[in-house]
C-alpha cells in the first residue's frame, strides 16, 4: 500500500523556536493516523507544512504523491483541510460559503450548487442553509466547515482538531462522518485533543513531542507500551486497606499503590480476568470487605502519562500557537 502522507526529517523553526525537529511520518492510503502530543508539540505546523501553507526549512515531504513544494499548486486542488476554528464567511449563507468554495476549485455553477446541497443535507444544515452563518451555533459552524473542506472531494483530508467545542452528540455524527469518507478510500490525518476520539477512530497514532515523533503504532500497541493491567480496589476500611496489600502482594508485577482517603488499592497484574478471579479468592480467604473491585487496561491517558510526563487533559486543550 502506498503512503498518501510522507514526510522525512522535516525541520521548521521559528527565530531560536524548534517547532519540527526532523518530524517523520507516513500515513498509507485510505487510513487514518492520529497525530497527538502536548500543546506546543509541532502538531499544527505538521498540518500547516504538509498542506502547503507553511515552508519548511529542512526535510522533504509528499502528499498524494506530489511534492509539497513543487507541486504544491496541483496539490491544493487534492486536498481538504479543516482547522481548529471554523474558516466560513458569517456574513454569507451556509449554501453560499459551500457555493463560494465550489466556485474557487473552478468546479462550475451548477455543479458547485449540487455540490453545495448534497453537503448541506449530509451534515444536517439544510433548515439553516439560507440563513446567515453569523446566526449559526458554534457546532453548526464546525460542520460547515467540514463541509467546506470536502466540497472537491479530497483524496487526502487534513483534520486539525475538528471537534473541539462540539457536544457529544455532533461529536459522534462528526465521527460517522469522518468513518465514511475512510471507507470511501480518503486518507485522513488527525490531531485531536479527545485521546477516545483517537481511540475510536485512528488506525495508527503518532505520539509527537518537541517537534518529533516519539512513539508510533496502533492504540492497542501503544497501550501495550505503558505494560500490564490494574486491579483497582476499594475496600470498607483503613484496616482492610492493609490487609490487601498484604493479601494481593504475590500477584503484583511492581509496586503497589495506596489512596488511604479513598480506601482504594491499585495493584499492577497481568493475566486477565484469571487474575481477578484468583485476588478474589485471596480477598474472601482474608475476610476484606470489598466495596468495589475491577481489572482496568492502560488508556491512551496512561500512555500520554508515561510517554510525556504530563496528563492528556493538562496538555491538549487550547491547540498549538503556531507550533
Amino acid at each position: 500500500m502506498a503512503d498518501a502522507i510522507l514526510a522525512e526529517g522535516l525541520v521548521k523553526r521559528y527565530g531560536a523556536v524548534v517547532a519540527l525537529d526532523g518530524l517523520d511520518l507516513a500515513v498509507p492510503e485510505g487510513t487514518i493516523m492520529g497525530l497527538l502530543g502536548p500543546n506546543g508539540a509541532g502538531k499544527t505546523t505538521a498540518v500547516r507544512v504538509l498542506t502547503t501553507l507553511l515552508e519548511f526549512d529542512g526535510g522533504n515531504a509528499s502528499v498524494a504523491g506530489l511534492d509539497v513544494v513543487k507541486g504544491a499548486r496541483e496539490l491544493r486542488r487534492k486536498i481538504g483541510l479543516s482547522g481548529q476554528y471554523a474558516a466560513v464567511d458569517e456574513n454569507l449563507t451556509g449554501f453560499e460559503n459551500l457555493d463560494m468554495v465550489g466556485r474557487l476549485y473552478h468546479l462550475g455553477k451548477q455543479p458547485s450548487r449540487d455540490r453545495a446541497r448534497e453537503l448541506l443535507e449530509r451534515f444536517d444544515l439544510v433548515e439553516a442553509a439560507d440563513r446567515p452563518v453569523k446566526g449559526y451555533s458554534g457546532g453548526m459552524r464546525r460542520r460547515l466547515d467540514l463541509a467546506a473542506a470536502l466540497v472537491a472531494k479530497p483524496v487526502v483530508l487534513f483534520l486539525d482538531e475538528p471537534t473541539t467545542g462540539l457536544d457529544p452528540r455532533s461529536r459522534l455524527g462528526m465521527w460517522d462522518v469522518i468513518e465514511e469518507l475512510v471507507a470511501g478510500g480518503t486518507t485522513v490525518l488527525l490531531t485531536t485533543q479527545y485521546l477516545e476520539e483517537a481511540d475510536r477512530l485512528a488506525d495508527k497514532i503518532a505520539v509527537i513531542d518537541h517537534g518529533r515523533v516519539i512513539a508510533e503504532g496502533t492504540s492497542d500497541q501503544l497501550k501495550a507500551q505503558v505494560g500490564g493491567e490494574r486491579l483497582e480496589l476499594t475496600v470498607a476500611s483503613a484496616r482492610d486497606v492493609a490487609l490487601t496489600k498484604a493479601a494481593l502482594a504475590p500477584l503484583a508485577i511492581a509496586d503497589i499503590s495506596v489512596d488511604e482517603r479513598g480506601n482504594h488499592v491499585i495493584v499492577p497484574v497481568s493475566g486477565g480476568a484469571d487474575v481477578l478471579v484468583e485476588a478474589v479468592r485471596l480477598l474472601d480467604g482474608e475476610a476484606i470487605k470489598v466495596l468495589d473491585v475491577g481489572l482496568r487496561r492502560p488508556t491512551l491517558d496512561d500512555v500520554f502519562l508515561t510517554l510525556t510526563g504530563r496528563a492528556a487533559e493538562e496538555d491538549l486543550t487550547d491547540g498549538e500557537s503556531g507550533a
